[in-house]
């Protein structure tokens, strides 16, 4: 991140002073190296507003965690996947909360829950780091976890929907095979090159059961999130039964998408206090203990935002990016990436409200509208993957951990492999 960092901090002045310098202003706008001046502001000061607005989301469903902890939902939910997990995660114990606290954050991103999925996925990467032998450096696991975290898994894109369908969309749930395909070449991508980096990346270390646990930034683990028992795996019916859930909910999602969006999370909230109730967890008090995490996660997180994203203000307000956009525009054209779509797959991993920004301008225009080509594309890419950089700054600002390893290539690799999966699948069924 130190070399990312840097690079894209001297590319925005760069190209700024080279404006200013050639004299590329128009008459009455803003000089380059002044815009770029008000982006760095403006960038640490939303940084903050964004952190601090994390807050309550984070508060929120850290305290509803701590209900389905205490309630055994993570040890439940940890058996059911246990086939799949401990495959992809040698390294973390089958039974241990972490399973778990990774199944309920990939589960949120499957529903497109967006912000919702990343108190889930702050509560595994410090379940991760308790196993963690070398404090400070990420382990296999934790790279694996995120790489996997950027591309995104969204089998429901449910804000993309909405935001298709308020924008006068026919058919706002034809995204649906599109973004199913283009996100499982990044899942499968992000798979296969974490699992192949790690290979050398790989340094030696003490098993995971005779390694000292890391400090935790977060605190002492509390008695409630010990290691969980280790079982067998659910009989293949039940298997059956859950999939064939899944694939009635897709169906629903497909059918009555705008309808269903609303219910998601109140169901949510719902449905783990009601889990806890019927458990005997005293849901108000374990609620509040759970909750009280939030502000002090949001808190850390805020220097790994300031830091991320005032330099990608800085790369937007230097004109780079529109630089790359005329020069690349036309080649891509030529593969079924328009130059409309060009900057919407060039800042999806860098801002998440710049490409939202950028797709609902592009939806919007008449002269495009949501039921383009253009417009089926740029909402697949947004729905295919995650901000990249946006994750691995929070999630690894949580737990302090500063050598992410080969953590930001796999996390590239997985978001070419979903703009190049939401293009053939795009031309294939609107090109």
């Amino acid at each position: 991140m130190n070399i990312v960092f840097l690079s894209i901090v001297l590319i925005a002045v760069a190209a700024a002073g080279w404006s200013q310098l050639a004299g590329l202003p128009a008459p009455g706008a803003a000089a380059p190296m002044e815009a770029l001046s008000k982006a760095m502001v403006e960038s640490a000061t939303g940084a903050v507003n964004l952190a601090l607005g994390l807050v309550g989301v984070m508060t929120l469903f850290l305290g509803l965690m701590k209900v389905a902890e205490a309630g055994g939902l993570l040890k439940i939910i940890a058996r059911l996947i246990r086939p799949l997990m401990v495959r992809l995660f040698p390294d973390v114990p089958a039974g241990h909360p972490a399973m778990g606290a990774m199944i309920l954050n990939l589960s949120a991103n499957v529903m497109g829950l967006g912000n919702a999925a990343t108190p889930f996925g702050i509560r595994a990467m410090q379940e991760l780091n308790r196993l963690n032998p070398t404090p400070g450096t990420a382990t296999d696991a934790m790279a694996l976890f995120l790489a996997i975290n950027t591309s995104s898994v969204t089998l429901l894109p449910t804000g993309v929907i909405a935001l298709r369908a308020a924008a006068g969309s026919a058919d706002p749930a034809a995204i649906f095979p599109s973004t199913l395909f283009a996100t499982c070449c990044s899942t499968l991508t992000a798979v296969l090159v974490a699992k192949l980096l790690a290979r050398y990346y790989r340094q030696r270390r003490p098993p995971v059961e005779a390694a000292a646990p890391a400090p935790d930034p977060a605190g002492p683990a509390p008695d409630a999130e010990a290691p969980l028992e280790e079982a067998a795996a659910y009989p293949v019916w039940v298997y059956a039964l859950i999939l064939a859930a899944a694939a009635a909910l897709m169906f629903l999602a497909v059918a009555h998408g705008k309808a269903l969006s609303p219910w998601i999370l109140p169901g949510l909230m719902a449905g783990f206090l009601v889990f806890g109730a019927a458990r005997r967890v005293r849901v108000y008090e374990v609620f509040v203990d759970g909750a009280k995490e939030g502000f002090q996660v949001a808190i850390k997180i805020i220097p790994y935002l300031v830091a991320i994203l005032v330099a990608v203000g800085m790369l937007r307000a230097s004109g780079a990016l529109e630089a790359m956009v005329r020069t690349l525009g036309p080649w891509t054209a030529k593969a079924g990436l328009p130059a409309e779509a060009l900057p919407m797959a060039l800042l999806r991993p860098l801002s998440g409200s710049g490409a939202f920004a950028v797709l609902a301008s592009i939806i919007n225009d008449p002269a495009i509208g949501p039921d383009s080509y253009t417009g089926y594309l740029v909402s697949t890419l947004q729905g295919c993957t995650e901000t990249t950089f946006y994750v691995l700054a929070v999630y690894f600002g949580a737990v302090q951990v500063r050598r992410i390893r080969y953590t930001l290539a796999a996390g590239l690799a997985a978001d070419i492999a979903g703009i190049a999966g939401s293009v053939a699948a795009c031309l294939y069924l609107f090109g």
